[in-house]
């Protein structure tokens, strides 16, 4: 799916690079679309497994959501060709498995959730942030990062970008006046 794309991906081909019968393929998938459905879950599920481990133990907003980026980063980064699948592929299916999509990133939203209400009651985000606006600003942020590193072939370290995606998702675009912390002065903004 990676190389052809999910339109142009072939049960048969499937088979082939796995290096099984077509039959075989259909006793453990229905159709393509299971088989990217399957993907996906598995790319998620690992996501989500590690970021439970990886952010045991840590206390502070500010570290989980470096634990986050990172793990993301790394995860896809680490697989190539499962980026090109999630960041370009999945946008091409039907409404129906964009659904199912949904469903499977609940878990990762709910961890990217988790981050932000702890960062509201921990004060390093504004407690008056919109927590849905900041989830899609974490993720978009994130599938952006991702969808132009992979598009051009992934030529550079996916991960090294991890703490300048930090960076502005904490600090903003924003300069703050000298001496005043760059929170204190969002707060201090009119409207």
């Amino acid at each position: 799916m990676a190389e052809q794309g999910y339109h142009h991906a072939q049960i048969s081909r499937i088979a082939r690079t796995a290096g099984v019968a077509d039959g075989t393929v259909y006793l453990y998938f229905k159709n393509k679309e299971d088989i990217l459905i399957s993907l996906l879950r598995q790319a998620i599920g690992r996501i989500v497994e590690k970021l439970q481990e990886r952010m045991d133990g840590v206390e502070c907003a500010e570290d989980r959501l470096r634990v986050l980026v990172r793990l993301y980063l790394e995860e896809l980064g680490g697989h190539p060709q499962m980026a090109m699948v999630t960041q370009v592929h999945l946008r091409q299916v039907d409404a129906n498995i964009r659904r199912q999509i949904g469903d499977i990133m609940k878990p990762f939203y709910r961890a990217l959730d988790d981050v932000i209400a702890l960062g509201m009651r921990q004060g390093v985000f504004r407690e008056n942030v919109n927590p849905r606006i900041a989830r899609r600003l974490i993720f978009g942020t994130l599938d952006e990062t991702v969808t132009a590193w992979v598009l051009p072939g992934g030529k550079y370290d996916l991960v090294s970008l991890a703490d300048d995606v930090v960076d502005v998702l904490l600090h903003g675009l924003s300069r703050a006046p000298a001496g005043i912390p760059s929170g204190e002065a969002m707060d201090d903004r009119p409207g």
